[in-house]
């Protein structure tokens, strides 16, 4: 029987160590996005104020999550030369970090030889695992929870690896 998947503020409430977040794609077609992304792609300008109404959900959830003392690490695999979807990304990642997280970047050359999962995920406590699924297209399709061991197995050496040959964002140059 499938669980019921939980809002991102239930999986990050109910943390207690550790909360993972491995992307994968080089372009996300999201619609909480749409208008932003196309506002950079116009203008060159990002949306970095932790305050704005874009943002401050997020930047509250995650610094009450870290304020427990949980970790919150988001590692991006990318391609190289990057894709505008992850300069947009790149540019806006000053409020993941404002808010707690820390996040690292791998060009996806250098993941080769890494046993990836098929999906994007959130590994909770080394345990709970939330895909993230996306269509074709990129757009947000409905997410799944497991519990399985061998799953959560897989996320958390797939992240563990990536994590270790990840550059920080603030060291991460564009190309």
């Amino acid at each position: 029987m499938p669980q019921s998947v939980p809002s991102f503020a239930e999986l990050l409430d109910g943390a207690r160590e550790s909360a993972l977040h491995l992307e994968m794609r080089d372009a996300y077609g999201v619609a909480g996005e749409a208008e932003a992304l196309a506002r950079w792609r116009k203008t060159g300008e990002v949306d970095t104020d932790p305050a704005s109404p874009y943002w401050r959900p997020w930047v509250e959830l995650v610094r009450r999550t870290v304020a427990r003392g949980v970790v919150v690490r988001r590692a991006r695999i990318v391609s190289e030369p990057v894709s505008d979807y992850v300069r947009y990304e790149h540019a806006g990642t000053v409020v993941n970090l404002a808010a707690g997280e820390q996040v690292r970047w791998l060009p996806r050359r250098q993941a080769s030889d890494i046993a990836l999962p098929g999906n994007d995920f959130w590994l909770v406590d080394g345990r709970l695992i939330r895909w993230n699924h996306f269509t074709g297209d990129g757009a947000s399709a409905p997410g799944e929870i497991s519990q399985d061991p061998a799953a959560a197995r897989l996320c958390a050496d797939a992240f563990n690896s990536v994590w270790a040959r990840g550059i920080p964002h603030d060291e991460y140059k564009i190309c």
